[in-house]
């Protein structure tokens, strides 16, 4: 077993997985649910973070699937005394490095702690555990005529439990918002046990601090969520999608306000897609859609609970659209037909890693209006750095997806220097423009040396005494968002 003293460049001082810890881990949570054979420390060894190269891997030690709050209070103890770190793991879909275990140790899977406990009418609520399938959610919900709103792009792959790490948003979080507007209970285990019940089914709550803000979004780090309450709204069952076409990205985020501040309308999403992306979206999926002339396309969909309303929506929508310069309009209002507009959308990640595998792709935060000058910075990087930045993005919260793509001639060693250089140089532009290193992805390990240049010294010193008051040891997820 490792004993780790030096791992990643920083000090650990952490204790090893002995014989005798995996024993009590196995009398926790049933041997038949502790694994240390390596296909299973290998399947949590990597999630989707671009920059991994392929021969990279994080290997835990040790792989337990606790079955309740119990059990992971008394693996987080028995962490915790011997100082092991621990890497809570759900779908693995994250894109920060957020999952990986950079110091080895435990990695708790959340895969058993998989039921939705309950759908409440009522209330217009859900409780599950962590390691439920987004979508899952939502199809229980319609079953009852509700939805769950706050669900992110990856929502046929990622875990709920994942997403109240990461506070995830999507395309949604125009009109309804991420993650955190939805949670309104959450049960917590802290890295020294403790067992915390925070919030409930309720609306409004301001008895004292409200805690369970602090869990959501704090990426695994100050303890492990084995039980959500998430707040429900009235299925939308009628919904359109249009497929506006711009010359370039000046016109089409000078339409976003168009439709919003001055017309009137809210969106339910506003997707923002550069030339490139869309260019080999379509070839990727053997879509015939125009692309002649095109500079940039937004994806806009409007929904409500009626049809008559919903038409006006649409018709204002495109006359908006049309007002702030799209030169094509199409209008998806069949299931088919949407399906087929948002497939667009939804594959350009895979779209650009078949012709472009090499790539690092970011998340920043700018205020809308602020999105060409970032257009226009990475026009500039590229010409600079020689390499081609695809862009894409929800334009309705000016959360954006630059993507570096390495060119087919560059060597890995030139191409690994540019890369850190054009982080550099993307992130302290959103800081100047007045945005974030990331709205939906998190720090994790990706982004963690540019967060502390980039935070507020003040900010950084009190969340790092949050940590130290909630974890002495530093077992939880050790690595991400800044090092002790």
């Amino acid at each position: 077993m490792l004993n780790y003293e030096k791992k990643g460049g920083f000090f650990m001082g952490y204790g090893a997985v002995t014989e005798k810890i995996i024993l009590e881990l196995a009398e926790i949570a049933g041997a038949s649910h502790v694994w240390t054979t390596e296909e299973k420390r290998e399947a949590c060894s990597r999630d989707e973070t671009t920059t991994l190269r392929p021969e990279e891997r994080f290997m835990p030690d040790i792989v337990v699937a606790p079955s309740s709050a119990r059990e992971v209070s008394e693996i987080l103890q028995t962490a915790n005394k011997y100082k092991i770190p621990v890497t809570p793991r759900g779908g693995g879909t994250g894109l920060s490095g957020g999952a990986l275990a950079l110091c080895g140790g435990i990695v708790i899977s959340d895969e058993r702690l998989n039921r939705i406990i309950e759908i409440d009418e009522e209330n217009m609520a859900v409780v599950t555990e962590p390691g439920v399938i987004t979508s899952e959610i939502n199809a229980a919900a319609a079953e009852k005529g509700l939805a769950y709103t706050g669900y992110p792009m990856s929502v046929l792959s990622c875990h709920i439990g994942g997403n109240v790490a990461e506070n995830a948003g999507g395309g949604n979080a125009v009109k309804y918002g991420v993650t955190m507007r939805y949670v309104l209970g959450l049960e917590v285990v802290l890295p020294t046990g403790e067992i915390l019940t925070l919030g409930g089914k309720l609306m409004k709550d301001v008895s004292g601090y409200s805690l369970k803000e602090l869990f959501v979004g704090s990426e695994g780090t100050l303890g492990y969520v084995t039980k959500i309450i998430l707040r429900l709204q009235p299925l939308m069952r009628n919904r359109a999608a249009l497929l506006a076409l711009f010359a370039d990205t000046e016109g089409a985020i000078a339409a976003v306000p168009c439709m919003m501040a001055r017309g009137g309308l809210i969106p339910s999403s506003i997707e923002y897609i550069d030339a490139y992306c869309y260019v080999k979206a379509c070839e990727f999926l053997n879509e015939e859609l125009p692309t002649e002339g095109v500079g940039a396309v937004l994806l806009v969909e409007v929904d409500g609970s009626d049809q008559d309303a919903l038409d006006n929506d649409i018709e204002r929508a495109g006359e908006l659209l049309k007002a702030g310069g799209a030169s094509e309009i199409y209008v998806a209002d069949t299931r088919f037909t949407r399906e087929r507009i948002w497939a667009v959308r939804r594959n350009i990640d895979e779209a650009l890693r078949v012709t472009d595998p090499v790539q690092t792709d970011e998340d920043i935060v700018v205020p809308i209006s602020k999105i060409p000058d970032i257009a226009r910075g990475l026009k500039e990087m590229e010409r600079r750095f020689g390499v081609r930045a695809a862009n894409f993005g929800h334009a309705g919260d000016g959360n954006l997806h630059p993507t570096f793509l390495k060119p087919t001639d560059m060597t890995m060693e030139r191409w690994q220097s540019v890369e850190t250089e054009i982080e550099w140089e993307l992130f302290r532009m959103t800081a100047e423009l007045g945005g974030v290193i990331s709205g939906e992805h998190g720090i994790g390990s990706k982004r963690k040396k540019y967060f502390a240049e980039l935070c507020p010294r003040e900010n950084l010193e009190l969340m790092k005494k949050i940590k130290k008051a909630l974890d002495p040891n530093n077992i939880m997820n050790p690595g991400k968002i800044f090092d002790l």
